[in-house]
């Protein structure tokens, strides 16, 4: 379409009207030929076809028409028709319709009379207007709201054209005693808003005479004041004190909409601790009563705003936060913990935890689906609130420990990782921990779960009675050896054998996973669901969790039980005095090993057992053999010692990431301070004093102060043509989440004035232009900034192109500057970002998109490389520093970044050093999305070579 149209009509493409089929449907007197008519020729008008005489048919036989549908395309075609000649001069036969305006002005049917207002808004031409002025006054006293709501807003239109002001001279003062008139809150809303907008002034002066009565105003004219109070406290702070009160009394209003946004005002306008509380207790207010999801999800957006800068204000909110876990949706429950999380003080820690705790007790139920995956949310927050306050961590621990054999796999790992972190930093619960995990480790039926469970008990049972039990609990899990007959060797039927392959085929399908250093490796271990054991194999599933697991060939937990009960026994030899009583234990435990390696090297199971669960239980069994003091330490020591420097390191990063979030402010030595003591307190409240004091410790803390804002903006400044063309354009192209706003600025370089110049763009990628820059005069060597908004959709790389139109007085055609492409970097889009380490193995399973970009690099230093592609890529490195120390040739670590659309970017980096000391290896990304793999994968691989 050429031309814009204020109401969407409907039209069938497939049938193309033609102009004498719509002149004889507008001459006959049947009111539906003559509707379907008009919206053939308003469409013949928007697609550029303009035709001849049918003005004048309209003009003779649908004026007259009395039928409302009619009335109404007609005026929607005298809204689109053009009425000026090339000269910008109006129409001579503009003059005919003049007068059926001024008749459908003074209709006794007040919806005539309000759609033609309604019309008049759109019409910038003076000499239309000007004759029907004295009608359009008329209808501000019309009895009907209808008519007055919209002559209001035609008296605002016309106000606002470029000879408006000398159209209604005393427009504001004509509509401030409308307003005090009017009893319609629509029509009130639209003359305060003219009033705004127009004539601030009238606006303030009728707020501030009917402060009393703001609060039973409806709901738009609310909004508007709200408006109106923003606009006037930014450019006059020192009133802010008396229409924060007005905003104040807007909090108790019925409507959620006045209050979310007086909320949102009081934060914007005041630091005062009293309008900070009102505000976050309105929030949570909105928390509870609203029912969609969406809003809830905006209000804890603000609160977690609130959160980051009034902390101290927030803490006191926690509990009224938390009721949001109410709501069933995963998404409101996550981001509630989150926002929990940073609130918590040891003054609200019981409190806190005891309703979550309370929760967990709820998703015992099973009445819900998600009911695991929210317990696991629960378990993890619970953990890290026992991490920053261990106190806790006792009222919690027993109650979690009966989750450890829950079928859903991830919230019991999460429950045996708290107890491994707590039973570390929180000794006074080791010999409680250690007897509840002895007394339900046979409730645990997940492999990744009992081989963490065992090494908790193989590191912390530590007195003789722990040590033995901890030895007769894995006995017991085992069951009775051998863990097959011997003599049923030759009795396996050709059946068998064949269903064991199928079973093997179902095992080892599965995927390659990713390790925690961020390499390789193929799983052998079963899978954790239901498989069907070996027939020949004589035992249930309820003779021993460890049993059942090892007879499905998981022989990574066998190895594992085989390193828990060395462990033992090399503590027992401390412990026990009684040589025979060690002996005899360490009798038991080799035949235990020794039946795990005759169980893999059989042929009952699917596949025998993996080289490197070999290599770890044979170790085991040479140890047992032969002691030696060295091995003694290392085994019972150096690994508990790593565990607590992985912990501490751990630590340590947390601290790090909460000391780069706090914010720094600088303050110039010579700005001015206001002293409390030293205000003048006459006339004020006890709000406005407080806002007055926080604006003065702002102003000492440099709160106000934004540094590096013009460095960054000279940073993103892009030339678009060259300075030898006649017009000159540069752009500035700052990013604010989903809109980029293109600030461009145009020198007319010329000595000739540059009419109807225009920027003309378009984008290639998920970016939209939302509207079309207008049209603008640029006198000879001045200066024109123009501003367009464009849409992204989703994050990946987007090109936007594009030139700029002219035209000149001394040439006829027009002009053209074709200007340079625009590339919208995806690094406006993502931030680094964190997550724990099953969910990012987790993600990279489960994302289907995947870029493989080959090491293509001068750089000659492994971790050199790898900072290069960090700070390139704007992600941040999840493999802990420690994993990188040393030197061995090889690198793997796990990169992670969120995008603005919260759509999740995962890289690893292998890379190996070759012989001629060149690097040499991938660099893989997955995402959930193709644009955000294909547009990392391009910029690593521009990035990459270094020096860039």
């Amino acid at each position: 379409m050429e031309k814009s149209c204020s109401l969407l009509v409907h039209f069938d493409k497939g049938t193309p009207a033609l102009a004498n089929e719509i002149k004889e449907a507008l001459e006959g007197n049947d009111d539906t030929a003559k509707i379907d008519a008009m919206k053939k020729a308003v469409m013949l008008l928007l697609n550029g076809e303009t035709p001849p005489q049918l003005f004048i048919t309209i003009v003779r036989y649908v004026l007259p028409s009395e039928d409302h549908t009619v009335q109404k395309l007609l005026l929607l075609y005298l809204e689109i028709i053009a009425k000026t000649d090339s000269k910008g001069k109006v129409l001579p036969e503009m003059i005919l319709i003049c007068q059926n305006l001024r008749n459908n002005l003074q209709h006794p049917n007040e919806y005539i009379r309000g759609v033609t207002l309604r019309f008049l808004r759109r019409i910038c031409e003076t000499e239309i207007i000007e004759p029907l002025i004295p009608s359009i006054l008329a209808n501000l006293e019309h009895r009907n709201p209808f008519v007055r709501r919209n002559a209001i807003l035609a008296v605002n239109a016309i106000y606002k054209l470029p000879q408006g002001e000398h159209l209604l001279v005393d427009a504001p003062e004509m509509i401030e005693k409308v307003l005090s008139n009017e009893s319609d809150q629509s029509a009130m809303r639209n003359a305060f808003l003219m009033l705004y907008t127009c004539a601030q002034d009238h606006a303030v002066n009728y707020l501030l005479t009917h402060v009393d009565k703001v609060s039973e105003w409806g709901e738009p004219l609310q909004m508007v004041v709200l408006d109106l109070i923003r606009k006037v406290c930014r450019a006059n702070t020192g009133e802010k004190g008396k229409y924060i009160k007005i905003i104040i009394s807007l909090l108790n209003v019925p409507s959620a909409a006045v209050i979310f946004e007086c909320a949102g005002t009081l934060v914007s306008l005041s630091s005062a601790p009293t309008a900070i509380r009102d505000a976050a207790n309105t929030y949570c207010q909105l928390l509870l009563s609203q029912s969609d999801n969406n809003v809830k999800l905006i209000v804890l957006d603000r609160l977690e705003e609130l959160k980051s800068s009034h902390k101290e204000i927030m803490v006191d909110m926690i509990m009224d936060v938390l009721r949001a876990l109410s709501s069933p949706n995963h998404d409101i429950r996550r981001k509630t913990l989150d926002i929990a999380l940073d609130l918590i003080t040891p003054r609200n820690i019981n409190e806190v935890v005891l309703t979550l705790k309370k929760e967990v007790v709820k998703t015992q139920s099973g009445e819900l689906e998600k009911d695991g995956e929210y317990r696991q949310m629960l378990i993890q927050a619970i953990h890290s609130y026992a991490v920053k306050f261990p106190e806790v961590a006792g009222t919690v621990v027993h109650m979690l420990m009966d989750f450890l054999g829950d079928s859903n796999v991830a919230s019991a790992m999460d429950v045996v990782v708290f107890m491994r972190e707590i039973i570390e930093t929180n000794p006074k619960l080791r010999v409680a921990i250690v007897t509840r995990l002895l007394d339900t480790f046979y409730q645990i039926r997940s492999a990744r779960v009992c081989s963490c469970a065992l090494w908790i008990i193989s590191e912390y049972c530590l007195s003789l009675s722990e040590v033995e039990s901890g030895i007769t609990t894995i006995k017991q899990c085992l069951g009775d050896l051998p863990f097959y007959l011997a003599s049923e060797e030759g009795d396996t039927n050709e059946s068998s054998r064949r269903s064991q392959q199928v079973n093997s085929i179902t095992i080892s399908s599965k995927r390659p996973a990713i390790l925690s250093d961020g390499t390789y490796a193929t799983q052998s271990a079963a899978s954790e669901s239901a498989f069907s054991l070996p027939t020949v194999v004589q035992t249930t599933l309820n003779s021993g969790n460890l049993r059942s697991l090892l007879l499905t060939g998981d022989f990574f937990l066998g190895a594992v039980v085989a390193c828990t009960l060395t462990r033992l026994v090399l503590r027992l030899t401390e412990v026990q005095k009684s040589k025979v009583e060690v002996h005899k234990a360490s009798t038991q435990v080799l035949l235990i090993i020794v039946s795990m390696l005759q169980l893999g090297q059989s042929s009952f199971l699917p596949h025998p057992i993996d080289n490197d669960s070999y290599d770890r239980i044979v170790l085991c069994l040479r140890l047992l053999c032969n002691p030696d003091e060295q091995m003694r330490k290392i085994w019972l020591q150096s690994c508990r010692e790593c565990f607590v420097q992985m912990l501490a390191e751990k630590q340590l990063r947390e601290a790090e990431e909460i000391k780069a979030k706090a914010q720094v402010s600088h303050a110039q030595p010579d700005d001015l301070i206001d002293f409390y003591h030293l205000k003048s307190r006459k006339g004020m409240s006890q709000l406005e004093l407080e806002d007055e004091v926080q604006d003065d410790l702002k102003r000492a803390t440099g709160e106000f102060v934004k540094d590096g804002d013009v460095a960054n903006k000279l940073n993103h400044i892009i030339q678009l043509t060259g300075f030898s063309d006649p017009v000159y354009a540069e752009e500035y192209v700052p990013v604010h989440h989903y809109d980029i706003i293109l600030d461009v600025t145009i020198i007319n370089r010329t000595k000739a004035t540059l009419q109807n110049l225009c920027l003309e763009l378009a984008t290639m990628g998920d970016l939209q232009i939302v509207e079309r820059p207008q049209n603008y005069t640029v006198a000879p060597e001045s200066s024109k900034q123009i501003k367009a908004n464009i849409k992204v959709s989703s994050t990946e790389t987007g090109i936007i192109f594009g030139n700029i139109v002219y035209d000149t007085s001394n040439v006829l055609e027009r002009n053209f500057v074709v200007l340079n492409d625009i590339h919208i970097d995806i690094m406006d889009y993502i931030s680094p970002a964190v997550c724990s380490d099953t969910a990012y193995r987790s993600m990279w399973a489960e994302f289907e998109w995947e870029n493989k970009v080959a090491v293509n690099t001068v750089i000659q230093d492994e971790k050199e490389f790898l900072d290069h592609i960090i700070k390139s890529t704007n992600m941040k490195c999840l493999t802990p520093p420690s994993a990188l120390d040393g030197y061995c040739g090889f690198l793997a670590a796990n990169l992670y970044a969120k995008s603005v659309f919260g759509e999740d970017a995962l890289v690893n980096l292998s890379i190996e050093k070759q012989a001629d000391g060149k690097l040499s290896g991938y660099i893989r990304i997955r995402s959930k999305t193709q644009g955000i793999a294909l547009s990392l994968g391009d910029k690593i691989t521009l990035k990459q070579k270094g020096g860039a």
